[in-house]
């Protein structure tokens, strides 16, 4: 890959948005006002809310994984783009173009990057083997 995309596909920046769909995760819990009004906003049902936490706990998993499982982390990310086109769609529905619009269609560039580069794979370890001298 090229330089230039060698920042996005560290396993860290995987595992910052893991930090953060955490975060998310508690936050959309209650959830906090701001979030709940933000839901408002764009008509999403309260009593369809429960989701919220679930699909942002398991998003934290899968991204938090990169080093380790690399293609889940990215299939992660490709989940993580198709909810926040959703969540774009949802505000444009809506006429809410303001700063959830944005937040919202910024998350959406971010995790499309990370679908389109994937993170870099961990090194292979090579396991040594077994010498003849071993055997006793």
């Amino acid at each position: 890959m090229k330089a230039s995309t060698d920042f996005v596909r560290d396993p860290l920046v995987y595992r910052l948005a893991a930090a953060g769909q955490s975060a998310d995760a508690i936050a959309c819990i209650g959830p906090i006002p701001y979030i709940a009004r933000c839901l408002d906003d764009v008509g999403f049902p309260v009593e369809q809310r429960w989701i919220f936490p679930v699909i942002k706990s398991a998003s934290a998993a899968g991204l938090a994984a990169a080093p380790r499982f690399p293609l889940l982390a990215r299939f992660t990310a490709v989940m993580l783009t198709v909810y926040f086109c959703l969540a774009v769609g949802a505000h444009i529905r809506a006429k809410d173009l303001r700063l959830n619009f944005a937040a919202a269609s910024s998350m959406l560039a971010f995790y499309a990057t990370l679908a389109a580069t994937g993170p870099r794979s961990a090194p292979k370890t090579e396991v040594p083997e077994p010498s003849a001298d071993a055997t006793s």
